[in-house]
């Protein structure tokens, strides 16, 4: 009896054993497969309500017009986002443009009706800034056609047109002089913000254009480059939509070199020196970006340099096509354990920096490599070729939010030093950091009046009013820092700031806002974000 009882005892116990481990696996198995799946559809999680206490949503159309039949609508009504999820906002509809006659025909129907015109393509920007309330949605992707001039050395494009395309039709022979670090973006979208990316020798978008045609708010189209209509290219040129229509660029293309890739761990506080040493000096060096740590242990302390240093012109006649990114969901569900605190944090770091080289992709065999041994060898083509679909989740309560900071490169350190405090003190998860190099710009909003360095950070909130109260929180607190270092702040992001912040950083604003009503006297372009400016600057 009392071996029947122990024998019953420790069955019961194997089975609740049994049970937790069986229940375990279930939970971690669905948890991972959850941490990787891939986005469903659009995140619609809300709308930020306001920018320093000024409401954003406006009261719908008192009279709406009827629909122009001829026009080619996508949608009639209905509600627009971007890349945020958090600027969810209604439209009067949406024209699908493919033709340059469907851009002229829309902006008469909206002039004969009174409505607003916004400028979309992909919406990556974060604050509203290609849409807004009633307004008539111009939707470029499909207006996409590209076309190269081998001679001459450039490509003419659509503002549809999206880098990853670009780049597939340009491989193997060419490559793209300046974009973003990643190539999700469109054309138009890039010359809208004066985007910036890996070339640290190549500079903005602004410095590869060799000529632009736009369309202005009366019907006319005009051409613009540095040396024609110049101050119309300054205020399209990171204009942010607000001046015209850009119906086609003009851009440089350069060789699709072959680069040796390396990588350097050093200290943040010794990145300054490495620069004007080891990278700006060394012309080969044709592609760079760094990478801090956002372990706890070493909290921007660490970075990774990845440097690309040519070997040759051309890639070998035999060069494949561009590869996409492998790995996807074993790096979506890295990237998304890194929300949950420090030990995933510390795993995030350690998959970079240990790991991954043990992975890494050549694309040029070594034979053809101009004796460069066992060297990893990429196109220039590689590298700018990834769209990150590793970042895209189907995590529907939380959102991954840009900041990028650009700050004059003597105040570097100080700058770094004062951000880890303020990031280490806040709750939101920082899920990377990286850093830039820019150049003097010479545009109407210009986020670079003197050469900087810029800090990028990506960040995790939940889409409540709580999770958008601490990341307004925390976006004035690093615009703060940045002014007191003579820094300015990057506008494509959310609308978090304050109209005293925005006016110490872009103090050019009332000029660059009274040459809008110039080119625009009715103000027929518009966004969310141009109402934001307008209202913090006091000339709403």
């Amino acid at each position: 009896m009392v071996e029947e009882r122990k024998g019953f005892r420790l069955s019961r116990r194997l089975l609740l054993g049994a049970a937790v481990v069986g229940g375990a696996a279930l939970w971690g198995g669905t948890t991972v497969a959850r941490l990787a799946r891939g986005p469903s559809g659009q995140k619609n999680t809300g709308r930020v309500v306001d920018i320093d206490g000024i409401p954003l949503p406006l009261e719908p159309l008192a009279t709406s017009p009827a629909f122009d039949p001829s026009l080619p609508w996508s949608a009639k009504g209905g509600a627009i986002n971007d890349a945020s999820g958090l600027s969810m906002t209604p439209v009067y509809g949406v024209v699908e443009v493919r033709e340059e006659d469907d851009i002229a025909r829309a902006l008469a129907f909206a002039r004969a009706n009174g409505l607003k015109v916004s400028v979309a393509a992909v919406r990556h920007s974060m604050g509203g800034h290609a849409f807004d309330d009633n307004a008539l949605v111009l939707d470029l992707r499909k207006f996409n056609k590209i076309s190269v001039d081998a001679a001459a050395r450039t490509m003419t494009l659509q503002p549809g047109a999206c880098w990853h395309d670009i780049q597939n039709l340009l491989h193997p022979r060419f490559a793209v002089k300046a974009m973003q670090s990643t190539d999700i973006f469109s054309v138009g979208g890039s010359l809208s913000v004066n985007a910036h990316g890996m070339d640290h020798q190549a500079g903005s978008v602004a410095g590869s254009i060799r000529s632009m045609r736009v369309m202005l708010a009366d019907g006319s189209v005009t051409t613009c480059s540095l040396s024609e209509n110049a101050e119309l290219f300054r205020h399209v040129v990171g204009g942010y939509g607000l001046f015209g229509v850009v119906l086609e660029a003009t851009l440089d293309i350069v060789d699709n070199a072959v680069y040796r890739t390396s990588r350097d761990i050093i200290k943040s506080d010794d990145f300054p020196t490495f620069f004007a040493e080891v990278l700006e000096p060394n012309r080969t060096i044709g592609l760079f970006y760094g990478h801090l740590s956002t372990a706890p242990g070493n909290f921007l302390e660490d970075m990774i340099v990845y440097r690309y240093d040519k070997v040759a012109e051309q890639p070998p006649p035999d060069q494949p096509d561009i590869g996409e990114p492998g790995g996807v969901g074993l790096k979506r569900v890295i990237m998304n354990l890194a929300k949950w605190g420090s030990l995933f944090q510390e795993l995030k770091w350690f998959t970079e920096k240990t790991l991954e080289p043990k992975f890494e992709s050549c694309t040029v065999a070594r034979t053809a490599a101009m004796g460069e041994g066992e060297a990893c060898l990429v196109t220039r083509n590689n590298p700018m070729h990834d769209s990150v679909p590793y970042l895209f989740n189907d995590l529907r309560d939380e959102t991954d939010i840009l900041h990028e900071y650009f700050i004059p490169r003597a105040a570097y350190n100080p700058f770094i030093a004062e951000a880890r405090e303020i990031l280490r003190k806040q709750s939101l998860p920082v899920l990377n950091a990286s850093v830039r190099i820019v150049h003097k710009e010479d545009i109407a909003l210009n986020y670079a009046p003197e050469p900087a360095y810029s800090l990028v950070l990506y960040i995790n909130q939940p889409t409540d009013a709580d999770g958008n109260a601490r990341m307004r929180e925390l976006t004035r607190a690093l615009i703060d820092l940045t002014i007191r270092h003579g820094g300015r702040f990057f506008l494509p992001y959310q609308l978090h700031y304050t109209g005293k912040q925005l006016l110490a950083s872009y103090p050019e604003l009332p000029s660059f806002l009274a040459k809008k009503r110039q080119y625009d006297p009715a103000e027929l372009f518009s966004s969310t974000f141009y109402r934001a400016l307008k209202g913090l600057s006091g000339t709403a």
